[in-house]
């Protein structure tokens, strides 16, 4: 009898547990073009004396280099080996068989943030990075299409054509990218500064600004606006690649990976989001391993196709670092947010769900 009632007591504990860990907001983030070798092992010794690459060679080394891999990437990125790799999931270290790559096969940026926001490639339709409105539905504008997250649907991003692959006309999402400036009458005295330094403050890109402003819009968005479905797209690491930078590169990764862990301690410190919101990151492409091919990508370049995904928070088993041998794709991001939210997605060309 007593093992009877012990049995019952536990089984309504574990239910319990379930219940509190069930996903209801979703936050994805992605990092434009961050190569799986830095997340994986961290800064390479390729490129780090490279005096073409690096302007203060010797300094770089000295901050960023370990013999041990596994050490390296945790000085670049210390919250994804720390909490993510304890809590979530990573996948993408090809080194050990985990591999991701992109559906598309166009390997550059719009084709990529399409495939992992729709979770198809569109390779006829999509296939340059002009400011064309994308023909196709993202999960964001299904969500919104909800009453549950009618209006709470958000979008923040670095680059300026933003708004048109997540559609924001017929969307209806609001979606702050380029030099967007924070709208409506009860700004807070955060998004009024931001707004005022973004006209003062001068990046080196037209077409992107600097990821400080992304990710701050954002953050007061969250704590303000209440959405339940947020998108952050930081672009720093792709653009200081196209320019040659491998230091920068290196520094908007690590600043990145320190937004990340902001975003994260201030949903597990929220009534309203702690224990019931999970964490989506990934990148839209890869890009070359060589130094003549590292600052770019595309079909010429086969490193591009390669990716990473990592998961945190509610609904994510803690498996760490994915160590078994298997192929996932980005496309496979879309439907495992709506099977996260315990939902079925709505096109039927989307690929499966992460298990």
């Amino acid at each position: 009898m007593k093992s009877k009632l012990l049995f019952t007591t536990i089984m309504l504990v574990l239910s319990g547990l379930v219940q509190a860990q069930e996903t209801k907001n979703i936050i994805l983030i992605t990092l434009d073009g961050l190569r799986w070798q830095e997340v994986f092992s961290g800064a390479d010794s390729l490129f780090l004396r490279d005096a073409e690459m690096v302007k203060y060679p010797q300094s770089l080394y000295e901050e960023f280099w370990d013999s041990d891999p596994t050490k390296r990437r945790e000085v670049l990125l210390p919250f994804f080996w720390s909490t993510i790799a304890s809590q979530g999931q990573l996948y993408g270290n090809r080194q050990l068989g985990s591999l991701v790559n992109t559906k598309n096969t166009h390997w550059f940026s719009y084709p990529g943030y399409n495939e992992i926001l729709t979770g198809f490639a569109d390779d006829e339709r999509i296939y340059s990075n002009d400011k064309i409105n994308n023909p196709n539905t993202t999960f964001l504008e299904y969500l919104n299409q909800m009453e549950a997250f009618q209006g709470r649907v958000l979008a923040f991003g670095s680059w300026d054509v933003f708004p048109y692959i997540i559609h924001e006309e017929r969307s209806g999402i609001p979606v702050n990218a380029g030099f967007d400036q924070a709208e409506g009458e009860n700004l807070s005295d955060k998004e009024e500064l931001l707004n005022k330094l973004q006209k003062e403050i001068i990046g080196p890109w037209t077409e992107v600004r600097l990821d400080a402003f992304t990710h701050h819009f954002a953050m007061e968005a969250l704590k303000n606006q209440r959405p339940r479905a947020l998108y952050i797209a930081y672009g720093e690491t792709d653009d200081w690649a196209h320019e040659n930078h491998y230091d920068r590169y290196l520094w908007a990764a690590m600043q990145t990976d320190a937004y990340i862990k902001e975003i994260w301690e201030w949903v597990q410190s929220d009534p309203e989001y702690r224990d019931n919101t999970s964490l989506i990151i990934t990148t839209d492409h890869g890009r070359g391993v060589r130094k003549d091919t590292w600052l770019g990508h595309g079909s010429s370049i086969p490193e591009s196709s390669e990716t990473w995904i990592a998961l945190l928070g509610a609904g994510v088993n803690p498996r760490g670092e994915i160590a078994e041998k298997g192929q996932w794709y980005n496309a496979q991001i879309a439907r495992t947010i709506f099977d996260l939210l315990g939902m079925d997605y709505p096109d039927q060309k989307a690929a499966s769900p992460l298990k």
